[in-house]
């Protein structure tokens, strides 16, 4: 398991967190942010196998990993929020509620077997990060 979980943590490094943590068009990182969880998660039809480990019996023999793997994501996307100007203390509970977002939108759309509960869920976290965005926007 901790291969596999190395294996998410390099994909999620690499796609995710790096383009978000040095931005050089914070919308445009934002959009390929939900467009790649998006396309990871299969619009909801594929489990978080780090938020699964983190709820299961396994959970607590990976409990640092998984801390660190939503850590840094929230750390990630506030930071990209920061470089467009979104006060630290908007980006970090917009970062925050985004993540927690996701991951919801992931189990909703499993539990009710409509991958369009997904992307409408996604969506409106994109809406609320662009438009925090456009109202700091310089």
């Amino acid at each position: 398991m901790g291969a596999v979980l190395a294996d998410i943590d390099d994909w999620f490094c690499a796609t995710i967190f790096a383009p978000l943590e040095r931005p050089r068009d914070p919308e445009a990182a934002i959009r390929s942010m939900i467009g790649e969880v998006t396309a990871y998660f299969r619009s909801g039809g594929r489990v978080c196998l780090v938020g699964w480990v983190g709820l299961g019996s396994s959970g607590n023999a990976f409990v640092n990993r998984v801390r660190g793997y939503f850590a840094h994501w929230i750390s990630s996307l506030a930071s990209c929020l920061e470089a467009g100007n979104v006060p630290p203390s908007q980006a970090q509970p917009l970062a925050e509620e985004t993540v927690c977002g996701i991951q919801g939108a992931i189990i909703l759309s499993r539990a009710l077997g409509e991958e369009a509960a997904f992307a409408r869920i996604v969506g409106r976290h994109e809406a609320m990060l662009l438009d925090a965005l456009v109202r700091h926007s310089r």
